[in-house]
């Protein structure tokens, strides 16, 4: 049996927990509250640590998932990777393009896997976009306009919006045109924080085509939406009801959907990956991408100019 432990189970960890549970691959969590730990050992039958370094000495593990602070992304997934265990990192990878560069060199010494939690790659509706746009029935993508805003979460305090929840948007603007892009320029601020809290971000690929991205945490109310405009009609997409609308010159159409949970979905890649000895869908070097993005976007804010990404 594949063997997973989940190495923070707070605000979004505890999902983690739920969901390795169900796939009956959870034998192991870590926390540094350790009452909170305890309470996912007595309910799974499981071992609870509050200390990685012990967790790694006791425990024969294929696989962990780190759900803890991004500030200490760097030092948790180093000491797996070292210790020869496959590894999962929630986004952002890293805090910095630094410490990123230097995960992927301990990920590629130990041989293991290094991923990153992007989960709407795995949102069904991302999937079906991605297909349309590779199959290419609705002509070239030019423009992804990215609306995503809700208040901020009290558990999230070392990074602002732009590295914890624009760059979902980021990530799946690149894998959807299949390439990175090449300019970056953006706006963001704070009303709430001293971390920015909205941001308006224009990232430009090649062909002229473009993803606009504006996020907040500044708004009551929960929006998740993008709308995919190609040369031969435009695709809505509701990310939170997974619901898509194609609109074409003959009329719209809304395809049919089962409502999947795309961090089942994400955890599943993860476990396969492992058992199958192979790539997952998001890599390493794709969590480093949109840091190098992300730090784009906050140094033209702060400049007020464009900013060149290298080729």
């Amino acid at each position: 049996m594949t063997r997973i432990a989940v190495i923070g189970t707070g605000g979004w960890g505890k999902n983690h927990v739920r969901v390795m549970s169900e796939l009956g691959v959870l034998v192991a969590v870590c926390d540094l509250d350790p009452s909170r730990s305890e309470v996912y050992a007595k309910k799974f039958g499981i071992n609870g640590y509050s200390d990685v370094d012990e967790m790694i000495r006791s425990e024969a593990l294929d696989g962990v998932t780190i759900a803890t602070p991004a500030s200490t992304h760097v030092s948790v997934a180093s000491k797996t990777l070292r210790a020869g265990i496959n590894t999962f990192v929630e986004k952002p990878m890293t805090s910095s393009v630094q410490e990123g560069e230097e995960l992927i060199k301990i990920a590629e010494a130990s041989g293991k896997i290094l991923t990153v939690g992007f989960i709407e790659r795995f949102n069904p509706a991302i999937s079906e976009l991605k297909k349309l746009t590779k199959e290419g029935s609705l002509g070239r993508p030019i423009l992804f306009q990215y609306d995503r805003e809700n208040r901020r979460g009290d558990n999230i305090t070392d990074v602002g919006v732009v590295k914890d929840a624009s760059v979902h948007d980021i990530d799946t603007a690149r894998w959807l045109f299949g390439e990175e892009p090449k300019t970056v320029y953006a706006r963001v601020g704070s009303v709430m924080g001293k971390n920015e809290d909205f941001a308006t971000i224009l990232l430009g690929f090649g062909d002229e085509r473009t993803a606009f991205i504006t996020t907040n945490w500044v708004t009551p109310m929960r929006v998740r939406q993008l709308n995919a405009i190609f040369t031969k009609g435009v695709v809505t997409v509701n990310f939170i009801s997974q619901e898509m609308q194609i609109h074409e010159e003959e009329g719209t159409r809304v395809p049919a959907h089962v409502f999947t949970e795309p961090l089942v979905l994400e955890l599943k890649e993860f476990v396969s990956a492992i058992e199958e000895k192979r790539q997952p869908l998001v890599t390493g070097k794709d969590g480093l991408s949109v840091i190098r993005i992300a730090e784009a976007v906050l140094a033209s804010a702060k400049s007020g100019s464009p900013i060149y990404l290298p080729p």
